[in-house]
């Protein structure tokens, strides 16, 4: 008896091989971006305009699995070890500062001054965008880990100052913020355009490899010149306000006005 006796026979295309990954059939699509378009760009086009309308049609359901492997794959992980080691950058911070303060409350004022280099971070790469292309890269993100360690100087020089002043020369919160302030907004600027000028050859200066660096420049000065702006603004303020609250608190709990708990002097 022949084949086509007992079954049609019908020509078609099928895999050479049939691979297999953790013993499930699997199938490898490639897919390479254009030079100019970031792979997190391309990630989110692929997941929002194929995956996610396979999925809720159900044609990616059941035994039907999408997993990002090669560059795809590796930059999720370091995407997740990024957020996570500048998380633990913020903590690490303010422990230190927690120890050298002796105290929990001053370095949240302190840390008051991160988000607003980050959104200066920001701003400085969009500026940085609108003439040369440079997108959020690893080393891009490598500036936001300076900025953590850069832009609490400046606060930490109002803050420590001021305490200084109330303890030292028995001024009253708000006008000892207030010198301290103006004693310490010389050393801020001297400290911030060193830094400034320093990076700007790496943002204005074109060269072999300035690419690679181009975006640290950018996001470390667009950062420093942002938070000092409003560090000098918003962290006095925001210190004066929680000496209030904590006088308040005390007076309230203790029926004695609150003072600044007694810590170790630090060098300028």
């Amino acid at each position: 008896m022949t084949l086509d006796a007992s079954a049609s026979v019908e020509l078609t295309y099928s895999p050479v091989q049939i691979a297999h990954r953790e013993r499930q059939r699997a199938t490898t699509v490639q897919v390479t971006p254009p030079l100019n378009m970031p792979l997190q760009t391309l990630m989110t086009r692929i997941n929002d305009d194929v995956l996610r309308p396979l999925t809720e049609e159900g044609v990616l359901s059941g035994l039907y699995r999408v997993i990002p492997r090669g560059s795809a794959d590796k930059l999720s992980q370091t995407w997740d070890a990024l957020s996570f080691n500048l998380i633990l950058a913020v903590v690490i911070t303010y422990l230190l500062m927690a120890a050298l303060f002796q105290s929990f409350g001053y370095p949240l004022v302190i840390l008051f001054s991160v988000p607003l280099a980050a959104f200066g971070g920001f701003l400085g790469l969009s500026v940085m965008n609108q003439f040369s292309y440079q997108p959020l890269d690893i080393l891009t993100m490598l500036g936001f880990f300076i900025l953590v360690g850069t832009v609490v100087n400046n606060a930490i020089l109002i803050v420590h100052q001021s305490l200084n002043h109330i303890r030292a020369d028995q001024m009253p919160a708000r006008e000892a913020i207030r010198e301290a302030t103006k004693n310490r907004i010389r050393p801020i600027f001297m400290s911030v355009l060193t830094s400034v000028f320093g990076m700007m050859p790496l943002i204005l200066f074109p060269g072999e490899g300035s690419e690679l660096y181009r975006g640290i420049g950018s996001v470390v000065v667009g950062g420093l010149l942002i938070s000092t702006i409003f560090t000098l603004v918003l962290v006095p303020a925001l210190f004066s306000l929680f000496l209030d609250v904590k006088t308040g608190l005390a007076r309230l709990i203790w029926g004695t006005p609150g003072e600044p708990a007694q810590e170790s002097s630090t060098g300028d």
